[in-house]
């Protein structure tokens, strides 16, 4: 039969910590306390004492929380880093309640006590999934005998982290396209003695896109505050090329991206094949574009992929996104030979409303 645990009212953590070792059937946990503090540190393990209601007698209150078969409760107060923020830590608490029967018949349980991460609303999916983190198949494995506290913890920093990356990279797609929508703005051009004010849409007109050309545009994809969005057309002539080029540069949200129109193309004349490409600043990146097309055999297309650089080096990753980006558009255009997946379904095209294939 297991000890009585002792009563959750101690003042101290290290007060709980001696007393469970001077128990040989607690003292395991007492042990996975201490690994708890060298990981995390002293002051990131505190023992947790629920707010006493008005009026209630203290001992009454503490027999209501267990007493002296109760459950320990302590909570541990770390940080996560959402994967499209690693620069931002958001801090994190987690409730852990150690059953009397843990860790020989019985797994600990661990609730989330932040209400936020970041500046995100923790909402019942994320809160539930703690909930189960050891009676869950896709958390953590508990074995009876084994102390796993940290093992929770861990993955429930990781399950965090992720669930705030999802929103952060919503967060900031939706930002991306609402400022797409935004309004044109009238701009002051002092210079032109004979115009007062010149619209970024006359700006853009000033390049026109060649007659039947409609652009698909890829929803963005989103990594370490960089974006990617690609781009994809058909085109009949090698001519049409820099018209298009221009006409994006034209556009002031894609001119202002630290690689605005990395772009591969091949066109076919007669029994000639043209094809060329460009790095714009990425180098090896217009390559790897041409290489694409190679492979998926496609012709008369054109695609383009803007990079929005978020202050990160992404290292090889990039040119994954670079790729990844433009084959979004060559499957939202139905460029290719194989049917359209349900997941790249969400995408804009935009061009001359007549255009049709």
């Amino acid at each position: 039969m297991l000890a009585r645990t002792p009563s959750p009212h101690f003042d101290t953590l290290e007060s709980l910590i001696t007393y469970l070792s001077d128990n040989p059937e607690r003292e395991p946990i007492a042990a996975e306390l201490g690994a708890l503090q060298s990981i995390y540190g002293d002051d990131a393990v505190r023992l947790w004492h629920p707010p006493s209601p008005p009026g209630a007698d203290h001992a009454q209150h503490a027999q209501m929380n267990g007493g002296e078969k109760g459950t320990i409760r302590y909570e541990v107060s770390v940080s996560i880093a959402a994967p499209a923020d690693p620069d931002s830590e958001y801090p994190l608490t987690v409730l852990v309640s150690l059953p009397p029967a843990y860790p020989v018949e019985a797994p600990p349980q661990l609730q989330l006590l932040s209400r936020y991460l970041g500046p995100f609303g923790v909402d019942a999916a994320l809160f539930g999934a703690v909930l189960r983190t050891y009676i869950s198949r896709d958390a953590v494995e508990w074995t009876a005998g084994g102390v796993c506290v940290f093992d929770g913890v861990e993955w429930v920093r990781e399950r965090c982290a992720i669930w705030a990356g999802e929103r952060l990279s919503a967060a900031r797609i939706g930002e991306l396209i609402r400022e797409d929508e935004r309004p044109v703005v009238s701009i002051e051009r002092p210079s032109d003695a004979g115009r007062e004010e010149e619209t970024v849409e006359d700006r853009q007109q000033d390049i026109q896109m060649p007659n039947d050309i409609e652009l698909v545009v890829s929803d963005p994809i989103v990594d370490r505050k960089s974006v990617f969005i690609g781009r994809a057309c058909r085109i009949s002539d090698p001519a049409q090329v820099p018209t298009i080029l221009a006409h994006l540069m034209s556009d002031r949200k894609i001119a202002r991206a630290a690689h605005p129109i990395i772009n591969a193309w091949r066109c076919r004349l007669g029994n000639t094949l043209h094809q060329d490409n460009d790095d714009d600043g990425e180098t090896a990146a217009g390559g790897r574009l041409a290489h694409l097309l190679q492979i998926l055999e496609v012709e008369n297309v054109l695609v383009v992929v803007t990079r929005y650089f978020g202050g990160i080096h992404l290292g090889p990753d990039r040119f994954k996104h670079i790729n990844q980006a433009a084959r979004n558009a060559l499957e939202l255009g139905r460029f290719l030979d194989i049917p359209e997946p349900e997941s790249h379904g969400a995408g804009r095209r935009k061009g001359k409303a007549g255009s049709k294939r």
